[in-house]
């Protein structure tokens, strides 16, 4: 629907903006083509990511020595 407008309002510029409006459709045609073929980033995160990668020592939440004195 909205083609006919574009023909219409495109056959009323001169042709020298005619030509500045195919080269924006062919700018914007690589732009479209560029951003399909980029990887779509694998989706990363969510319960046990740093498993096998991290570990917490076994007295974790114990007080520390050097805090005794304050607490």
């Amino acid at each position: 629907m909205i083609q006919p407008v574009i023909l219409e309002k495109l056959a009323e510029l001169p042709e020298s903006l005619q030509t500045e409006v195919l080269h924006y459709i062919e700018f914007l045609i690589e732009k479209q083509a560029k951003n399909s073929s980029q990887e779509k980033p694998t989706k990363r995160g969510g319960l046990g990511i740093w498993k096998d990668k991290i570990w917490i020592s076994d007295d974790f939440d114990e007080p520390l020595e050097d805090l005794k004195d304050y607490m």
